[in-house]
């Protein structure tokens, strides 16, 4: 008997231990947030579909406009790369790699990260990783989006440039809204629906 509660405590233990290293895997994939120039954004961006990436200087994954496949800036040629031009007119939400509570930002509250009378930003250096630092200057609430590159098939640029995707399409319907920035700054630009770009997401409105 005594060594039948003991076998039973014993699954306890093991069961719990696996449950809490689980909690401890996925705690970081919460983000409360913080608001700037009156849009919420994560502090994170988006790594595999539906995952925040586990720190805010994490590069996270590179996603083509309008797909859900992800891909990581540090590998060589992508395997399975798909060349062609993502279909839609928007960002879908089947497609939409964001978690639960967020989405991919419209190319307005992209923008709104470069109006410079109200956001300030420089480049900077965060933990080790290059990448740029957005500040909203009535209340000093900031947002660091990491240089984590550009994906072609192959990854390009990555710690020298950030690119990220806004939901919002081109006029041309093979390009879509985005902003890039380097150590110069750039801004806000259209390109080609099949880079792959970086995403981080803004709060959907309750």
């Amino acid at each position: 008997m005594i060594m039948k509660k003991l076998n039973i405590l014993f699954y306890i233990i093991i069961l719990a231990t696996l449950l809490f290293t689980a909690c401890e895997q996925d705690y970081h994939f919460a983000d409360d947030g913080v608001v700037i120039n009156g849009v919420k954004w994560a502090t994170r961006n988006v790594d595999k579909f539906g995952k925040f990436a586990v720190k805010p200087e994490s590069d996270g994954k590179l996603y083509q406009w309008n797909r859900s496949k992800a891909w990581s800036n540090s590998s060589g040629l992508a395997l399975g790369w798909d060349p062609t031009d993502s279909k839609g007119t928007t960002w879908e939400t089947k497609n939409d790699p964001c978690p639960a509570g967020w989405r991919v930002p419209t190319e307005e509250e992209l923008e709104s990260l470069c109006e410079t009378d109200k956001v300030s930003n420089e480049w900077t250096t965060q933990n080790g990783t290059k990448g740029r630092r957005f500040t909203d200057i009535a209340t000093g609430n900031s947002i660091f989006l990491p240089a984590a590159g550009l994906h072609t098939g192959l990854p390009y640029y990555v710690g020298l440039e950030g690119h990220y995707w806004s939901s919002t399409q081109y006029s041309i319907n093979l390009m879509a809204l985005s902003i890039s920035f380097d150590a110069d700054y750039k801004g806000s630009y259209a390109a080609s629906k099949k880079i792959g770009m970086s995403v981080r997401c803004v709060c959907v409105a309750e």
